[in-house]
């Protein structure tokens, strides 16, 4: 019976949404639907908030990054090719210059033209608080990215060198997260990021058309886009934030969206009998805890520790239906990084001891963690696991549960500015050396001037990835990368849960979806079949 209400509940929300997302029959226009997780429509001023969901469905449609993703195979991690420039390298004379090469002819939807002045604008916009383009909320959000950026200098029209603080042989990898805003329009909108976001344009393949705050934002074809194979196959794009997973299930069985995120374990059985296609891959994904290594329990590695011991991974397995890799590790097992970490396996009694010795038994902590989220698989449920599999070995755990992007502003301001939280349960993503380790390992990457969340500091690895840096061997340093990975293991630096496999539910009715090895997808070939006739 308590299956039947959600589901009752769930298809009652969504009876609402035919006025928002559906397209009246007589219309021409072939519209693909999506029902993201994101409580709100992620920022389209360029780089969007709602973690990497805010990327997937609102970066990479209205914009194109100087390095973009090659989204087009299933078999394999995803890998970069070249977007808005055609070439990157260190300039040989200097290693803290890297040099890009950009592509000829391209033009905003607003028809202004692309160019090295417009990339030069664009970094100063997210790096020099003196430029009348500086937008703080975009700063803070690229800000673990570019803080070792010192400046920026056009060569000519065609060609651009950003300079390092520090050598960086990793730092090209940054440019595939940075949206290339046009300084035309944003100067039509008078520097107003607030009136721009009315405006957005990019170079990318949907042009923006229209959004209602928090109900939907609507995209169109950009039938003039440069990359001629990613021409959408659709004519719109109606994206419609919906964290509840049963509520998102409910609209696609109601067919009032084609596609959604995340489906909760539960509904997939119905979703299958009723026709849909519930497509699954693996990624480079961690759901894990950051820990607080200043205030609290989790200074004391036998506490972090503990706390892995206590993990129950099987068990997650099994209540999300088969939906996750067990997860002992900041990579997953089929990273090149993985190498041989010490492997946390399921010992409650360990666990129990090991919380005696440090002197923490019972253990109060408290984990801030979100209702739903880019990435975050189903983190109301498994965040319930977790406490029960750690207060049966001794700790004692209140959850305080927030929005996803009220988690993302505590994450993002560190344990200084929120030392009432021990952990914050935010996944991440591990496709780059970066993103998927060195930010929370480094201490110039310590919040809020990177992703450090909880001040973890380990002179190795310190030491490790400053070699790391001035390296441009790639074997001799995937070497290192796997050492430092290692190290963090044995510090027990995180709390380490699952790998997601990025399960989808789509309507019967979309053709064309290839669901490549990334937090990032390709809409573009889905083409929308009419089943009307």
């Amino acid at each position: 019976m308590k299956t039947s209400f959600k589901w009752l509940t769930a298809a009652g929300l969504v009876m609402g949404l035919a006025a928002t997302a559906a397209v009246p029959s007589a219309h021409a226009e072939s519209v693909l639907r999506v029902a993201m997780t994101a409580g709100d429509i992620p920022d389209v001023t360029g780089q969007p908030d709602q973690g990497f969901e805010g990327y997937r469905f609102v970066g990479y449609s209205i914009y194109d990054a100087l390095i973009n993703w090659d989204l087009t195979k299933s078999d394999r991690e995803a890998t970069l090719k070249p977007g808005l420039a055609t070439k990157w390298s260190i300039d040989p004379a200097d290693t803290k210059r890297w040099i890009f090469e950009l592509r000829k002819g391209i033009t905003f939807h607003d028809g202004c033209p692309f160019n090295a002045d417009t990339v030069v604008w664009n970094v100063k916009r997210l790096t020099d608080n003196t430029v009348p383009q500086f937008v703080a909320k975009q700063f803070a959000a690229m800000r673990t990215r570019t803080v070792n950026i010192a400046g920026v200098e056009k060569i000519d029209d065609g060609k651009v060198a950003i300079i390092m603080k520090e050598p960086d042989s990793l730092f090209y990898i940054q440019m595939s997260f940075w949206m290339m805003v046009s300084n035309c329009q944003f100067e039509k909108a008078g520097n107003d990021n607030g009136k721009y976001a009315l405006m957005p344009s990019g170079t990318g393949p949907y042009k923006f058309d229209k959004f209602v705050p928090r109900e939907r934002l609507e995209l169109v074809r950009n039938a003039d886009y440069w990359d001629t194979p990613r021409i959408p196959k659709h004519d719109r794009l109606v994206l419609i934030p919906m964290p509840e997973a049963t509520t998102r299930a409910a609209a696609l069985l109601a067919g009032q969206v084609d596609l959604v995120e995340a489906p909760s374990p539960d509904t997939v059985p119905r979703l299958k009998q009723s026709g849909m296609m519930v497509l699954t891959n693996a990624y480079p994904h961690n759901w894990a805890y950051q820990l607080n290594f200043v205030e609290g329990p989790f200074k004391d590695k036998r506490v972090r520790q503990a706390a892995n011991y206590a993990l129950n991974r099987a068990d997650m397995k099994e209540m999300l239906g088969g939906f996750m890799i067990e997860g002992y590790a900041t990579v997953p097992p089929n990273s090149a990084w993985y190498g041989k970490p010490v492997k946390y396996e399921y010992d409650p009694k360990k666990a129990t001891a090991l919380l005696k010795q440090a002197g923490c038994y019972p253990c109060d902590v408290t984990f801030a963690i979100s209702t739903s989220g880019s990435g975050q698989m189903q983190p109301l449920p498994m965040n319930e696991l977790v406490k029960a599999q750690l207060e049966e070995a001794g700790f004692k755990v209140k959850l305080e549960v927030m929005d996803w992007n009220a988690l993302l502003d505590v994450t993002f301001k560190g344990r200084e500015k929120f030392p009432q939280y021990h952990a914050v349960n935010v996944s991440r993503a591990t496709q780059d050396p970066f993103s998927g380790i060195f930010r929370f390992a480094m201490k110039s990457q310590n919040a809020p001037a990177g992703g450090n969340w909880g001040w973890y500091y380990n002179a190795e690895v310190e030491d490790l990835i400053k070699k790391i840096y001035t390296t441009f061997d790639e074997t001799q340093r995937d070497k290192m990368i796997v050492k430092v990975h290692e190290i963090m293991n044995d510090d027990a630096a995180m709390i380490w849960v699952a790998h997601d496999v990025n399960p989808r539910a789509l309507s019967p009715k979309l053709k064309g979806f290839v669901q490549a090895q990334s937090w990032f997808q390709d809409l573009t070939p889905i083409v929308v079949e009419d089943k009307t006739n």
